[in-house]
C-alpha cells in the first residue's frame, strides 16, 4: 500500500474498489451494490443521500468506509437547533495568542456523516451547499478548503416526516445519488447475528488504501472513454425528463454532467476503460431521480420519481449494434 509503488491507472481502480468493497463487507452484510454505489460517488468525487428508515446500518456502512480508506471520520445529529457554527467550526479568542483561532468544526472530516439531515434549518442545510459545491468553506471573508476525498453522506428518514425541513430543490442537487439500503434477506440477517454476536467487525478493519492513493484513483477515472452513440443515448434520456408529462421540471445540466461522471466511475470499478449503455440505465434512477420534480397530479398518486426515471429509460432506443470497446490509450 505504500504510495512510491502506487501507479494510478483504470486497472488500479478495480483493483482497490474490490478490496475497499471486501473490506466494508466485513460488516456489512448483503449491500454490495450498496457499497458499489458509494464507491461510485466517491471515486466521481460527490455526495451520497441514504434514504431509509433507522436502524439499517448507515453510520455503521459510514464508519467502515472512512477505516478502509484510512480516511478521517465525523458524525453529526441533525436537530432543529443545530446552527450552521456548530458543522462549519467557529473562531474565538486565544488569549495565549493574543489573537483570533478557528476551530474546525466536523465538516473538515474526510467523510462526514449528516444524520437525519431533514432535521435541520433550513440556514444549516444551506451551510454545507458551498461545502459540497465548492470543497471549500467561507470563515469571516477567508476560504479554507476541505480535505480531499471528501464526502458528505447524509441521511433521512422518509417516513417520519413530523418536524422536519424538507430539502430544497438546491440542495437535493447536490448530492450525486441518492440510495435506499433496504432490508436484508433472512439468510443474511441471520449472518449478521453470528458475525456481532462474540465481537464488533468495525473494531479490526484496517485501511486497504489511503486517502491520497484514493485521490489518485479518482484522476485515474477520467481516462475512461465514451462513444458518441453512448452519449447520445445518455443526452436522449436526461432530455426526455424535460418534456414528460408527470415531470414539472426535469434535470438540469448538472444532473447530465453528474450521470456523465457516475458512468466513468462505475465503469472503471467494473474493468472497464469505457462506458456502455448499461451503465447509464443502471444509474440514472439513482443520480436523476432526485434532479427531477413529479408534477402534484403525480406527487398525489404516489408516484416515485425513480419510477417515472426507469419509465423514461425504457422508452429510450438503446444503441447496440455499433458499440464496442474504444481502442486503449495507453
Amino acid at each position: 500500500m505504500g504510495n512510491d509503488a502506487f501507479v494510478p491507472s483504470l486497472a488500479a481502480v478495480q483493483r482497490y474498489a474490490g478490496q475497499i468493497r471486501d473490506n466494508v463487507a466485513r460488516v456489512i452484510i448483503g449491500k454490495v451494490e450498496v457499497i458499489d454505489l458509494l464507491l461510485v460517488a466517491l471515486l466521481s468525487d460527490g455526495h451520497v443521500l441514504l434514504e431509509d428508515v433507522p436502524g439499517m446500518g448507515k453510520t455503521v456502512l459510514a464508519k467502515a468506509l472512512a477505516r478502509s480508506l484510512g480516511a478521517t471520520f465525523q458524525r453529526v445529529q441533525g436537530t432543529p437547533d443545530l446552527l450552521p457554527t456548530d458543522i462549519i467550526g467557529v473562531s474565538y479568542y486565544d488569549q495565549k495568542q493574543n489573537e483570533f483561532v478557528f476551530r474546525n468544526g466536523p465538516l473538515f472530516a474526510q467523510i462526514l456523516l449528516v444524520d437525519e439531515i431533514n432535521r435541520t434549518t433550513p440556514r444549516t442545510q444551506s451551510a454545507l451547499l458551498e461545502a459540497m459545491a465548492e470543497r471549500q468553506v467561507t470563515v469571516e471573508r477567508e476560504s479554507k478548503q476541505l480535505p480531499r476525498p471528501f464526502l458528505v453522506l447524509a441521511t433521512q428518514n422518509p417516513v417520519e416526516l413530523e418536524g422536519t425541513f424538507p430539502l430544497p430543490e438546491a440542495q437535493l442537487d447536490r448530492f450525486l445519488l441518492r440510495v435506499q439500503m433496504g432490508y436484508p434477506e433472512e439468510q443474511e440477517e441471520q449472518e449478521i447475528l453470528h458475525r456481532f454476536k462474540l465481537n464488533e467487525p468495525l473494531e479490526t478493519l484496517q485501511p486497504v488504501v489511503s486517502a491520497t492513493e484514493f485521490v489518485g484513483l479518482q484522476r485515474a477515472v477520467r481516462e475512461v472513454q465514451w462513444q458518441p452513440e453512448v452519449e447520445r443515448y445518455l443526452l436522449a434520456i436526461v432530455r426526455a425528463t424535460r418534456r414528460h408529462d408527470a415531470i414539472q421540471l426535469g434535470v438540469s445540466p448538472r444532473g447530465t454532467l453528474a450521470l456523465y461522471r457516475a458512468c466513468e466511475a462505475y465503469a472503471a470499478i467494473q474493468g472497464r476503460n469505457f462506458v456502455q449503455p448499461d451503465d447509464i440505465k443502471y444509474l440514472s434512477p439513482f443520480v436523476l431521480g432526485h434532479r427531477i420534480l413529479a408534477t402534484n397530479r403525480n406527487r398525489m398518486r404516489g408516484r416515485r420519481s425513480q419510477e417515472i426515471i426507469t419509465e423514461i429509460v425504457q422508452t429510450i432506443e438503446v444503441p447496440v449494434e455499433t458499440i464496442a470497446a474504444p481502442p486503449a490509450t495507453r
